[in-house]
């Protein structure tokens, strides 16, 4: 029974009187999507996940926090539509650069903080203010999220190259039935008769 069904998968790799070369380039089609996803699939998850790793360390280490003074009253939190008060509002916040110039921006703060109370910021090497960095759990998350979304899209895009290649083979089969029933038929319905 198993050399049976092996010889059933395999009949397309054997020589054989009925076996057609759309059978063989059918073959050779399953058999490359197949290494494509096996092997081109996990590269390219690897690939992926680690440079979005990286560019996402390296974001992480081009970002500093830095002491920041309020120049104004923050406003206080208006509470949301379900009753709660998020305790963030944005105010206007001053700060040195690595340079010593004195820069301005508006960023999260407590609400209802007075002018002068110290806060601190996120900025990059020139002193310009940047958003938080992603923590090293978000940065694994997003590595892992590339590498499996980039490892999916190499099998969609194999396993669809795969199914054009079935249609356009099964296509040229049906038209070579067609030629060879033009050739046949004829012959055949005198004898029916």
């Amino acid at each position: 029974m198993g050399t049976q069904v092996r010889g059933r998968r395999m009949w397309r790799w054997r020589h054989n009187p009925l076996r057609r070369r759309s059978d063989v380039i059918e073959a050779w089609v399953v058999l490359v999507t197949g290494l494509v996803m096996a092997v081109g699939g996990p590269v390219a998850g690897v690939a992926a996940g680690t440079a979005v790793d990286a560019s996402l360390r390296q974001e992480r280490a081009d970002r500093h926090r830095v002491p920041a003074v309020l120049k104004e009253d923050a406003p206080v939190a208006q509470p949301a539509a379900d009753g709660s008060a998020t305790g963030q509002v944005r105010a206007i916040v001053r700060w040195t650069g690595p340079d010593g110039a004195v820069h301005t921006g508006t960023a999260r703060v407590h609400d209802g903080s007075k002018a002068g109370t110290a806060t601190e910021i996120w900025t990059d090497d020139r002193g310009r203010m940047v958003q938080r960095p992603p923590t090293p759990e978000q940065i694994a998350t997003r590595a892992v999220l590339a590498g499996t979304s980039a490892a999916a899209g190499v099998g969609a895009v194999s396993l669809a190259g795969r199914g054009v290649a079935r249609w356009r083979l099964d296509r040229a089969r049906t038209r070579e039935w067609g030629r060879a029933w033009a050739e046949v038929g004829p012959r055949w319905s005198r004898h029916i008769r």
